[in-house]
């Protein structure tokens, strides 16, 4: 009698294993980074930690990352490639269901001021906990999003 033990990576990757001072959701990690910085900045940062900039995928997952902080902070979104088409950091386009995320009168890629520059990157509004586009180059905290380290 020959006993199989079959591999099951879903049973053998539990969501304890995101690492010290990262949060659990829905079996992934975030964090909120400790420093400021530009969009391009945080999501090198998430990347050499192993992430990416947050994705949002629903409305309880928005609720989860706007806990995690009371400032305003950078999420993975933007519409670098093409104006006013927002794409997450993992190439999906953001769905209709979350659009209802944005601050009223937003996106507005800096309205009719030009002091703005082009607003291309997305941060959560601090306290109202709804979205904004905003110059890429502006300084903020952003949150990491990853998967477990299994």
């Amino acid at each position: 009698s020959h006993v199989h033990t079959a591999y099951h990576p879903a049973l053998s990757c539990r969501e304890f294993l995101c690492i010290s001072g990262w949060s659990v959701f829905r079996g992934s990690c975030y964090l909120l980074s400790e420093t400021s910085g530009s969009w391009y900045e945080g999501r090198a940062d998430c990347r050499k930690r192993g992430g990416d900039l947050v994705v949002i995928d629903d409305d309880d997952e928005q609720k989860f990352v706007a806990t995690l902080t009371g400032w305003s902070t950078w999420i993975g979104l933007s519409d670098r490639e093409t104006e006013g088409t927002w794409k997450w950091v993992d190439g999906t386009p953001l769905n209709s269901e979350l659009k209802k995320m944005w601050e009223d009168y937003q996106p507005d890629n800096g309205g009719r001021d030009t002091r703005n520059g082009e607003e291309d990157c997305v941060h959560i509004w601090k306290n109202l906990k709804k979205w904004n586009d905003l110059r890429c180059d502006a300084s903020m905290q952003w949150i990491c999003e990853k998967s477990p380290d299994c």
